[in-house]
């Protein structure tokens, strides 16, 4: 029954601790932000759980501070409307307020959380239409058969699952190098990007290390990156609303005409983001121009193995690779 929603018990908490306590009580519970994927998921009667836990009003998960190093707390339940328009963000981390702007429409990003951005379930038409695949339990990947529509999926790390990362902020939080706060039983860790976003070769029902009872606090960008060249651009069938075919953020340090240190990572080319280690260590010392651009464009998406309908993002991701480092021009 399309659009028509379960029957769920509501608890909205005031506190985190209180959160926790009543995620400790219910090993079924489904913890709710924005609701901008919670209620999808629910109006199409693919989850259901018995017990709904929405934190968006807990003090503790929402802001934006600078911290003492020159790097930024921006709380989990935090909208994507508030990161995109911080001139915190803007002046020290941009690609981060660009990748905000570019998620959906207005009214999401008025509502969604950037928590529930980097969060949020991959959007697999087969697994989100309830399709019995690996990542549901069951025993095939209806995304990575003969007959299957694909242009959305993986070039990389394919293990079983084919689907890819969905969120924007996320790739941009990868390039920052991004640290994820998560408070699990009593105590909160640190968690680096590289940890957080995890594959299916991992677990395949998670897009995350966020386990049942565990709550995303908030996200620290260090100040590594503050104030460095950076660049972000997105490609989707529409400007606005659609998810990325290939997206692409990079922060980088110029000095004397050569690049020093970069960081460059692409979305929505395998189930996490991707850093793009070959093109770091190949444009280190270098100076930009064309004939970097051409090197990098020859080995920015070496090892993808495309499927039967995605073979177009190899040559889009090698030019938004190419195309960020033509901005250090």
């Amino acid at each position: 029954m399309t659009d028509v929603m379960h029957n769920f018990e509501l608890f909205q908490p005031a506190t985190l601790a209180d959160a926790q306590a009543i995620l400790g009580d219910h090993s079924d519970a489904w913890v709710l932000a924005g609701g901008m994927d919670s209620l999808d998921w629910f109006k199409h009667r693919v989850k259901q759980p018995a017990v709904v836990v929405d934190i968006g009003n807990i003090p503790d998960l929402h802001g934006i501070r600078e911290e003492e190093d020159g790097g930024l707390w921006i709380g989990a339940t935090t909208t994507l409307t508030e990161v995109n328009e911080s001139e915190a963000v803007k002046s020290r981390f941009p690609i981060l307020a660009e990748a905000a702007l570019k998620v959906a429409s207005p009214q999401i990003r008025n509502r969604g959380t950037i928590g529930g951005n980097v969060a949020q379930d991959t959007r697999c038409v087969y697994y989100r239409d309830g399709f019995p695949c690996y990542r549901a339990g069951g025993n095939t990947c209806y995304a990575n058969t003969p007959t299957a529509m694909n242009r959305e999926h993986a070039l990389f790390e394919v293990s079983r699952c084919v689907a890819v990362s969905p969120s924007d902020t996320a790739t941009a939080l990868a390039a920052l190098e991004g640290v994820f706060v998560v408070q699990r039983g009593g105590s909160q860790q640190e968690v680096a990007a590289e940890d957080f976003f995890i594959g299916p070769d991992v677990d395949i029902t998670r897009m995350t290390m966020l386990e049942p009872g565990d709550i995303l606090v908030g996200i620290r960008i260090p100040a590594k990156w503050a104030g460095s060249r950076q660049y972000f651009e997105k490609v989707a069938d529409r400007n606005a609303w659609d998810f990325a075919l290939v997206n692409v953020a990079m922060a980088a340090s110029v000095e004397d005409g050569a690049i020093s240190d970069i960081s460059i990572v692409c979305g929505a080319v395998q189930c996490t983001p991707r850093r793009l280690s070959d093109v770091e260590s190949l444009v280190r010392g270098e100076a930009p121009g064309e004939e970097l651009e051409s090197l990098v464009k020859r080995v920015a998406a070496r090892g993808a193995e495309p499927l039967n309908f995605n073979h177009f993002k190899i040559p889009l991701m090698e030019n938004l690779a190419v195309r960020a480092i033509r901005s250090l021009a």
